[in-house]
């Protein structure tokens, strides 16, 4: 699908910036082919004067307190004190999104987010977005709205939003998702939030025996 965006994108003289790709660790279920698990997101600008905000989604450098230690510079930090430019693949490895690779899980059955949308993208997802790409005050556009991701991350954030959805359960979803959000009630996953890792509690399947044997 990617591909296709992409050549409507190029006839149209915008520029590629970014082609992101957002992995998840939990995919389609598929019998006869692999498991679909990523996403890619294309960004492009009509022109060469565009909004990027890279402060607001810096992530941590792996050696903060870094110096040069020779040269002109010798003494002062060699990198920025804000963190660093994150990675265009957003995975599903880490703690949390301030670390180097953006956790951002997507919307299955136990999500805190999922309603009766069957390809539903996760608040944060778009948040990361907004945050970049935009200023307070901006107006975000999402012309498949689906049940308002993008609407619930564009005010939660200050920035004004249309969006547009031929689906009317779809509508109705999203305004009472809106209604919730402004009343403080709406479920979201925290931006912050680690991802579960089973612990010697969980119920989790066994190793087969022959496959132990392999091991030893």
């Amino acid at each position: 699908m990617d591909i296709y965006y992409y050549q409507i994108f190029k006839r149209l003289n915008l520029k590629l910036r970014n082609r992101i790709i957002w992995h998840f660790g939990h995919g389609l279920h598929a019998s006869k082919r692999f498991s679909g698990r990523y996403e890619t997101i294309l960004w492009f600008t009509k022109n060469d004067k565009y909004i990027f905000n890279l402060d607001e989604v810096r992530v941590p450098s792996k050696y903060p307190g870094k110096r040069h230690f020779k040269g002109p510079n010798k003494g002062l930090p060699s990198g920025n004190p804000k963190g660093k430019n994150p990675s265009d693949i957003w995975d599903v490895v880490q703690n949390d999104w301030y670390s180097e690779l953006w956790d951002i899980p997507n919307v299955k059955s136990n999500h805190p987010e999922k309603t009766i949308h069957q390809c539903q993208f996760p608040v944060e997802l778009v948040e990361r977005c907004v945050l970049a790409l935009t200023n307070e005050g901006s107006w975000v556009l999402d012309p498949f709205a689906g049940v308002g991701s993008t609407l619930i991350a564009a005010i939660k954030n200050n920035r004004n939003a249309i969006v547009i959805e031929k689906e009317e359960k779809y509508c109705n979803i999203s305004s009472q998702r809106l209604e919730s959000f402004k009343e403080g009630s709406l479920k979201l996953r925290p931006i912050n939030k680690p991802i579960h890792k089973p612990s010697k509690n969980d119920k989790v399947a066994q190793v087969p025996i022959e496959w132990q044997s392999l091991n030893t």
